[in-house]
Parts: C-alpha cells; sequence; structure tokens
C-alpha cells in the first residue's frame, strides 16, 4: 500500500515538473524576435506627367550642315566616315585637282599675256606724250593711244580676277568642315562626280542639343517661346531633364499639317545621344510639386490621411501625416508630407505597426535593396 501511495507521489512530481517544462518552452518561444515580414514598397511618383502632354522626337544638333565642295569635279578620296568627330577646318574629302590646275595655269596665261598689252600701251602711251607737247601730233592720235592704254589696264585687272579665282577654285578642291562637329551622314563616295553644292556630308555641330517635335494644329496655340518642359530619353525611361521650347515654325507641314517645334536641354551635358528617341513632356505648373501614390498606400491616423515611410537604413516602418491634393483613378495626388524619394508601403498598410521592420520587395516578389 505504501509503494502505491510512493509511486503516485512521483507520478505527480513527473507530470508537475513536464508542465513547467512545457511552459518554459512556451514563454522562450514568445521572446523569440518577430521575424520581418514582406512588404510591397515603391517609390511615389511624380504627378505632373498626368496632365502633361507628351509628344516624341529625336535628338538633333541646333545647327546641322550640309557640306559640298564650291566647285564640279570627280571625288578622289573621302577621310572621314559617319559618327567621326571633326574639328573646324579638318579636310573631310577631296575632288581630282588636274582640270582646276589646268583652269590654274589658263588664267595665269591671259594674265602675263594682259599684263603685256598693258606695258606695250604704256610705252605707246609714254612716246606719244611728249610728240603732243610739240604738237607734233593730233590731240585725236593721243587721245586713241590714251583710250588703248586706259582698256589694257582693265584687261590687265579682269585677268587678275580671274586668276585669284582659278587659284580659290584650285583649293575648292578640298571638302573641310567649317565647325567642329560630328559626321551624321555621308551622301557620296570616292569615284563620284559631283556638282557645286550638292551635299556630300552632313555635319552636327558641337554644342547645343535639341530635340525636334511635331505638333498638330490645334494644340500649337497653347505654347510659346520659352515654355518649360520635361525631356525623357527612351532610352533611359524614368529620368527626366529640363528643358525650354526654343523655336516654333511659322507654318504648318503641308502634308502632316503638324508644327515643326524645337525643344532645347537647359544643361546639354546630360542631354542623350544625336538621333536618340525622346518624349517631350508640357507640364502643368499647378502640379509640379505633387506626387502620385497608389490608394492602398492610404492610411488614416486619427481622423487624417498618412503613409507608411520606410528607413532606408533600418527597414523599419514610421507613420507621416500627408496631404491629399486630389483622389483620381491613377492614385492619391499628394501635395506635401514626403517626396518623390522617399519609400513608402504600397499594400498591406493597415497590418503594420509603429517601428515595425519589415523585408521590402517589388510588384514582382523580388527583394529590394533600399
Amino acid at each position: 500500500m505504501r509503494t502505491l501511495v510512493r509511486t503516485s507521489k512521483l507520478s505527480a512530481a513527473m507530470l508537475a515538473f513536464a508542465a513547467l517544462a512545457g511552459l518554459s518552452g512556451c514563454s522562450s518561444k514568445a521572446a523569440a524576435p518577430e521575424a520581418p515580414r514582406n512588404a510591397l514598397v515603391a517609390h511615389p511618383q511624380a504627378a505632373d506627367a498626368l496632365n502633361a502632354e507628351v509628344y516624341s522626337g529625336d535628338v538633333h544638333a541646333r545647327f546641322e550642315s550640309q557640306l559640298g565642295f564650291r566647285v564640279n569635279g570627280k571625288i578622289k578620296t573621302r577621310l572621314v566616315d559617319v559618327g567621326n568627330h571633326v574639328e573646324a577646318g579638318q579636310v573631310l574629302a577631296e575632288l581630282d585637282p588636274l582640270d582646276l590646275k589646268l583652269q590654274v595655269a589658263s588664267a595665269n596665261a591671259n594674265l602675263s599675256s594682259a599684263r603685256a598689252n598693258r606695258d606695250l600701251a604704256q610705252s605707246e602711251f609714254d612716246r606719244y606724250r611728249p610728240l603732243l607737247d610739240k604738237h607734233f601730233i593730233s590731240q585725236t592720235q593721243f587721245d586713241t593711244v590714251s583710250n588703248t592704254l586706259k582698256a589694257a589696264q582693265a584687261q590687265l585687272q579682269q585677268a587678275q580676277a580671274a586668276f585669284a579665282v582659278a587659284q580659290n577654285q584650285a583649293e575648292y578642291t578640298s571638302l573641310r568642315a567649317d565647325h567642329a562637329g560630328v559626321i551624321t551622314a555621308i551622301n557620296a563616295e570616292a569615284g563620284q562626280v559631283v556638282s557645286a553644292g550638292q551635299a556630300v556630308a552632313m555635319l552636327a555641330r558641337d554644342g547645343s542639343l535639341e530635340v525636334e517635335i511635331a505638333v498638330p494644329e490645334n494644340r500649337i496655340g497653347a505654347y510659346s517661346v520659352g515654355t518649360p518642359v520635361a525631356i525623357e530619353s527612351w532610352a533611359d525611361a524614368g529620368k527626366q531633364l529640363a528643358g525650354h521650347l526654343r523655336e516654333i515654325s511659322p507654318e504648318a507641314d503641308h502634308t502632316t499639317r503638324t508644327y515643326r517645334v524645337r525643344v532645347s536641354f537647359d544643361d546639354t551635358a546630360l542631354a542623350p545621344r544625336l538621333g536618340q528617341t525622346a518624349r517631350v513632356y508640357f507640364v502643368d505648373a499647378n502640379t509640379t510639386a505633387q506626387i502620385l501614390i497608389p490608394l492602398a498606400a492610404l492610411y488614416e491616423l486619427g481622423g487624417k490621411p498618412a503613409v507608411w515611410v520606410v528607413d532606408a537604413k533600418t527597414h523599419q516602418v514610421r507613420l507621416a501625416p500627408v496631404s491629399v491634393a486630389a483622389y483620381r483613378e491613377q492614385g492619391v495626388t499628394i501635395s506635401g508630407g514626403v517626396s518623390a524619394q522617399d519609400w513608402i508601403v504600397t499594400a498591406g498598410v493597415h497590418k503594420l505597426r509603429e517601428g515595425q521592420a519589415i523585408a521590402p520587395i517589388d510588384a514582382l516578389n523580388r527583394a529590394i535593396a533600399l
């Protein structure tokens, strides 16, 4: 009987110990830190693009020159390719100079002949002058000699001018760049016969870059020279550069019925490369300071709107009161409280608490390094 009592007491003690151990295990699990939960985060978007009118165009140099020879001839050699950067005065192509050298030789011979005729007429004039003073010849005879001298002098001046033109034309056998820039097109090759003024190469000068766009005639009246714009390269989407409207064509294109408009970059150093596609945004001045957030990112704090802002270092969230400007189909327009550089939680905001650490992810469920 005593043995049974002892066994019961021992069993009770073991059960009590097991219960205590279970309670201890539960408390240790409760004390373990909570793992960060995944949260969808994003940057607020600039709201100025909501009401902006967007036009696509190409990047051009402000000054583009079609370069051609000033004389006719056959191209002997081409010294540059498309994409080459050239300096002012650099030779781009050369003509065969044989014919022009012959023209120089012919003009030089005519000059020598005219100089000889002038010298002969001068000697006749010098010989007849004293004869007139002694009345050995008539005034009519002397006038004839004097006029012959004047004609010879005029012919000499004409020959000198023709010789200078022939020399200049001989120098025009070299096509030179009039400014530093980039060759964007080649329209003739070695061996080709070209006429004076025919475009051989296109030069985009160094310096200002612009975007050329086409604006329909029903909207051209809304813009004026100096209007600020935002420019975004198709190759670098999301990065907008400041610019302004520089030039509006006074006449619409006869085929497309659109007006050619040139938009300049405020900082040429940040401009895209020549020929790249760019979008031009004509922004409403009333929305330039506003940003757009998803409706699901909006939270209520004491009856006022707020958003959860993520600390980039600790990944902890905090509530930031915001000022709502308007509710739109695309989201909520915010006029203050957060900036476009902040990271905000865009979904599941009602499950967060102040100071909670999160694991930021994007819309494709990929981890984000803030």
